[in-house]
C-alpha cells in the first residue's frame, strides 16, 4: 500500500469522526450538546466550536432559508475534555429571514456567543472579486511532503486530525522561515478527504471548521515568522464567515488569506473560498490576540 493510500484511509477516519462530532444531542428547550473530537491544542479549536454552532442552530431553522453568517465572539478556552452546551435563542422568524443566537457553555462558564442569520435567496445585484492566479491544486505538494522533516517542531500540526486535503499554492510559514521569503498573503486549496452526506447545514459547518486553520498565517508571514519555530501566541477574539451562495463542499476550494493590518496587540486577517471555476462561495474575518516573544538566551 502507498503512503498516499495510507494518508487518505487515515484521513477518511478523521473526516469521519469530525462530522460525527457535529452530531449533536438534543437536550430540550433548543439546547443541544456536542462531543469534541480529538485535538492536539490545550484548548478546544474555535474552528469546532464555529462548526457545532452551526448545526445547532441549523436544527431550529425551517424552510428554504440558508445561513448566510455567523459570527463569534470568544471569551475564553474551552477544555478539551469536556462535553459542550449549545443554548440557542430564536431571535427572529421572519417570512424570508431568521435569526439566532447561540450561547456556548462548558461547565457553567461561557466560552463564547454566536450571532447566526438566515435568508432566502432572491435575484438582486451581483459583483465579486477576481479569484487569484495560482496554480491547480492537481501536481502540488501534500500536506504531508511540506510537513516533512517538522514532526519535532509542528508536532500538534502533524498529528492534528485532517478531514480535508490541504495543498499550499505558496510555500507555507514554516518552508518561508527557511527561504526568507515574506508574504503578505496565502493561498491553500481545500476539499473533503470523502464524500459528505447531503446535509447543507453539514456542509456549512465543514467549511466553517477549515476556515479557521489557516486564516491566521498570514500574519505571521508578513514578518517573516513561523507557528512552532518562532515564540508565538495568539487566540481568536471574534471570527465571521459569510456564505455568499447555497454551498456544496464537495470539490476543491482555494482559501486566500491575507491580513491587512496588525497592531495594538493584535493581528486581523480576511479570506476568501472560490471554487475552481473563480466563484465566490463564502469570505471570513478573523481578529486575534498576537504576541511575539524573542528568542530564548542560550
Amino acid at each position: 500500500m502507498s503512503a498516499e493510500t495510507t494518508t487518505v484511509r487515515d484521513a477518511a477516519a478523521d473526516l469521519a469522526e469530525v462530522l460525527d462530532s457535529f452530531a449533536l444531542s438534543d437536550r430540550g428547550d433548543d439546547v443541544y450538546r456536542g462531543r469534541q473530537c480529538r485535538q492536539t491544542a490545550s484548548r478546544t479549536f474555535g474552528g469546532l466550536l464555529m462548526a457545532q454552532t452551526v448545526m445547532a442552530a441549523g436544527y431550529t431553522v425551517d424552510g428554504d432559508r440558508r445561513l448566510h453568517s455567523v459570527t463569534g465572539h470568544f471569551l475564553r478556552g474551552g477544555k478539551t475534555d469536556t462535553e459542550i452546551d449549545y443554548h440557542v435563542t430564536r431571535l427572529r422568524d421572519g417570512k424570508s429571514l431568521a435569526n439566532r443566537r447561540v450561547e456556548v457553555m462548558q461547565g457553567g462558564e461561557l466560552l463564547c456567543s454566536m450571532l447566526l442569520s438566515y435568508q432566502d435567496d432572491r435575484p438582486g445585484l451581483e459583483h465579486a472579486p477576481t479569484m487569484p492566479d495560482v496554480p491547480a491544486p492537481d501536481g502540488l505538494p501534500s500536506l504531508d511532503d511540506v510537513l516533512t522533516g517538522f514532526d519535532d517542531t509542528l508536532g500538534w500540526f502533524v498529528d492534528a486530525l485532517r478531514p480535508v486535503h490541504m495543498r499550499y499554492a505558496n510555500d507555507p510559514a514554516w518552508l518561508q522561515k527557511g527561504t526568507g521569503e515574506q508574504l503578505t498573503h496565502n493561498r491553500v486549496w481545500m476539499r473533503p478527504v470523502g464524500p459528505l452526506p447531503g446535509d447543507a447545514h453539514l456542509h456549512e459547518a465543514l467549511l466553517a471548521y477549515v476556515s479557521d486553520t489557516t486564516l491566521l498565517d498570514s500574519i505571521l508571514t508578513t514578518h517573516g515568522l513561523s507557528w512552532g519555530l518562532d515564540r508565538v501566541l495568539a487566540a481568536t477574539i471574534n471570527h465571521t464567515v459569510w456564505f455568499h451562495r447555497p454551498l456544496v463542499f464537495d470539490d476543491w476550494l482555494l482559501y486566500a488569506t491575507e491580513s491587512p493590518v496588525a497592531g495594538g496587540g493584535r493581528g486581523l486577517a480576511r479570506g476568501q473560498f472560490f471554487a475552481a471555476d473563480g466563484t465566490l462561495t463564502a469570505s471570513t474575518t478573523q481578529e486575534c490576540v498576537v504576541r511575539h516573544f524573542a528568542p530564548r538566551r542560550r
